[in-house]
């Protein structure tokens, strides 16, 4: 199978590593706005080549693994250049706008909406490795309106890298990553920008930082480029997210400042219970 990634940074290049690795791609060429990663990535071996859109109607399979607001621009225009048995499938973290740019498209049927619920904090072709999609969850959506064939394509994909695949709508799909993922991400940004404010006048601060401190502000390394367009485009699920964050927020400084232990304590004990569904 002819397989072309466009973009090639830690999702598009660990999907490239994970096709090759597996032998579903025979040939793998890559896509990329950056002249440096596109070098890189043919450097490093993740794809054979580069090419231009214009060569998209040679691909047996599209995969776009770009910023969702550049997808979004991007997919028409893919959808128009494949050939009439390619299957288009993409990478985004949020699918409400995505499946909504393309619903009238006349080639819709030959695109699969996906979101691998994988990554790192680090980004580029240097950031790609194998592995990275083995046990994680994998959510496509609008499975009714894509090709049986499509979805054939799409699956063997999925299993081939290590994905384990549900369906869910759209909709439903950006109200519970906004949750569970986007306000995560959020909360990084903002505890690393907290301390960075603090670190101007207290410059011993991260002597103090331990690894509580490292792994909760993790996140916080992440590309801009990339989550700034997610958190646009899940605005509203992810504001009502926020809102009730900052509720508990406010509930926990009000019985911290009354030295409330014990309402402090049930807080703490009730948050516990995440326990129960991450086991890891």
């Amino acid at each position: 199978m002819k397989v072309t990634i466009i973009g090639l940074g830690l999702i598009g290049g660990s999907m490239a590593i994970a096709l090759r690795k597996s032998g579903m791609a025979t040939s793998l060429l890559g896509i990329d706005l950056s002249p440096a990663h596109a070098a890189k990535a043919v450097q490093l071996g993740i794809v054979d080549r580069m090419i231009s859109e214009n060569e998209l109607s040679q691909s047996d399979l599209v995969i776009i693994s770009i910023p969702v607001d550049a997808c979004c621009v991007l997919l028409p225009t893919v959808l128009n250049l494949i050939s009439p048995t390619a299957v288009v499938m993409d990478m985004g973290s949020t699918k409400n706008l995505i499946c909504k740019t393309i619903a009238a498209h006349p080639n819709r049927q030959q695109f699969v909406a996906a979101h691998p619920i994988a990554g790192t904090e680090f980004s580029g072709p240097e950031a790609a490795f194998f592995g990275l999609f083995e046990g994680k969850t994998n959510i496509v959506c609008e499975r009714g309106k894509s090709s049986s064939y499509a979805l054939g394509v799409a699956q063997k994909v999925f299993d081939s890298v290590g994905l384990k695949t549900i369906f869910m709508e759209p909709e439903e799909h950006d109200k519970h990553v906004a949750y569970v993922s986007h306000l995560s991400h959020v909360s990084s940004f903002l505890l690393g920008q907290t301390v960075l404010d603090i670190e101007n006048d207290e410059k011993n601060i991260f002597d103090l930082a331990g690894s509580g401190f490292a792994s909760t502000v993790r996140l916080a390394k992440s590309s801009p480029d990339m989550w700034a367009p997610i958190f646009e485009q899940n605005a509203e699920y992810l504001s009502q997210a926020l809102l009730e964050y900052i509720m508990h927020l406010q509930k926990f400084q009000y019985f911290l400042q009354k030295r409330d232990t014990k309402e402090l304590h049930k807080i703490m004990t009730k948050a516990n219970d995440i326990k129960r569904i991450l086991k890891n």
